[in-house]
């Protein structure tokens, strides 16, 4: 079975890190994202059953890069993270501007008092 691993990486290397994993045959399995002490977002690659995950930390008021130009289906995962985070991602290929979910409250995963 294969191995895991998390690499910390600043919000500034993200799309450096995404460029060669690309180049490298790493297919994207996932981004997800929860709210501790700002905003933790996890972008997990996978190639021959070994997970590599980009793990980034940004204020919440801080921007970060989309992928969506790398791995064209990313503008899902990114577009669910803007809507219920509320984490401020420029660029996405296909933006869908807050109206992904037809959710009663905005950014319902963003702590309280963080908007």
């Amino acid at each position: 079975m294969g191995q895991q691993t998390i690499k910390a990486i600043s919000s500034n290397e993200l799309l450096a890190e995404v460029l060669h994993l690309k180049n490298d045959g790493y297919r994207l399995v996932a981004i997800t994202c929860t709210c501790k002490d700002g905003m933790e977002l996890s972008y997990s690659f996978d190639k021959n059953y070994e997970l590599l995950n980009l793990r980034i930390n940004i204020g919440l008021d801080e921007d970060i890069a989309s992928i969506s130009f790398l791995y064209p289906f990313a503008f899902l995962y990114e577009n669910e993270i803007k809507e219920l985070f509320g984490v401020n991602i420029k660029d996405i290929a296909v933006d869908f501007n807050n109206s992904l979910y037809k959710i009663p409250v905005k950014t319902p995963f963003r702590k309280e008092g963080t908007e």
